[in-house]
This record gives structure tokens, sequence and C-alpha cells, in this order.
């Protein structure tokens, strides 16, 4: 009586390392000899539901791609907000400029006043002149509409029952540098 068991493994049906030597390594059925398609590609099935795993991959990716734009929306912001910074950065250095150099622009006003030289008014409409180019502009003076945004009344006079106030002298010019009010002018005002 031989035992089943006390064959040897190449006696055995399934052939060498234990399994049938006309099938496939996984036990399963090859596919038909003519259909073309690798074995690979004819297990997978497309239109199967995404597994746990894919849905987890997909998810992740989703929140990845989420964070790189929320990213680069914020560097863009960040890069608008220090171009502004530095922009009102300069402005406010060179209205601190401008504040500094009003003193001198009254001196030569005075000088003028007083009788001052072709050489003092030259430098004076120089100074002025590049002031102006840069955004410093002269607040309109005698004759003009009393404005109290713009004007500073330190003395009155009576006026001829008009009612409307006006700009009679202007004691010390006003300034405004690029629209915003550097220093108002201090006038004399009829009404």
């Amino acid at each position: 009586m031989t035992d089943a068991f006390s064959e040897s493994p190449s006696e055995s049906p399934a052939g060498p390392g234990g399994r049938a030597a006309d099938g496939p390594p996984d036990g399963g059925q090859r596919p038909a000899a003519g259909s073309g398609e690798p074995e690979e590609l004819s297990a997978l099935d497309l239109d199967a539901p995404p597994t746990d795993e894919e849905e987890g991959v997909a998810r992740e990716r989703d929140e990845y791609r989420d964070a790189l734009v929320r990213l680069q929306a914020d560097f863009e912001n960040y890069k608008k907000r220090m171009l502004k910074q530095q922009s009102e950065h300069l402005e406010r250095a060179a209205a601190a400029l401008v504040d500094k150099l009003l003193p001198v622009l009254d001196t030569a006003d005075l000088a003028l006043a007083h009788g001052g030289g072709e050489d003092v008014k030259q430098i004076t409409a120089s100074l002025l002149g590049v002031l102006e180019k840069e955004g410093l502009e002269r607040i309109a003076g005698e004759g003009a509409p009393f404005d109290p945004t713009l004007h500073d009344a330190v003395a009155h006079e009576a006026s001829d029952g008009d009612g409307e106030q006006t700009v009679v002298e202007v004691l010390r010019a006003g300034y405004r540098w690029k629209g915003r009010v550097v220093r108002p002018a201090m006038v004399k005002v009829r009404g």
C-alpha cells in the first residue's frame, strides 16, 4: 500500500513548485489565444467604483491642490501689500522732506517781499519749480473764497454786506502735496 503523501514532487501532477504545469501562475484561466489584450489590462474593470484607497488618494490630491492655490493667492496678496507699503513709505518720506523745505520757501518769500534781488527770485523760482514737478502746489491766495479746509483765518475785516468771505491778504503761503493739505494758508479774511 503506497501512501499518497509519499510521492515525490517530480511525480506530482502539479509539477515542481506545487502548481499545475499547464495553468497560469495564479491558478486562473488564461485569456483566449487571439484576444490581443495583455493579462493585466484584461483584469482591469474601468467601470468599477473606486476603492477606499483610491478615494483617499484623490481626496489627498485635492487637498494639496487647494492648499497650493491658497498659497499662491496669499503670495500674490503679499507682493501687492509690500509694493503698496513701499510706495506709501516713499510718499511719506517725500512729504516729510517737503515739510522741512517749507520754512526755506517762507524765508525766500519774505526776502522777496522785502526787496530781495534777482538772485533771490531765481533761487525761489528754481526751488519751487522742482517741488511743483514732484507734486507741491500753492493754495490759492488773495481774492479766492475763504475755505476753512485750505485757509487758516488769523485776521478779519468788515465786509460790504454781501455775506461771502473772501481772502484779502496771505500772511503765510499754504501748500498741498499731491492733493493733501500739508499746511493751510495763514490769511486775512473779509466778511
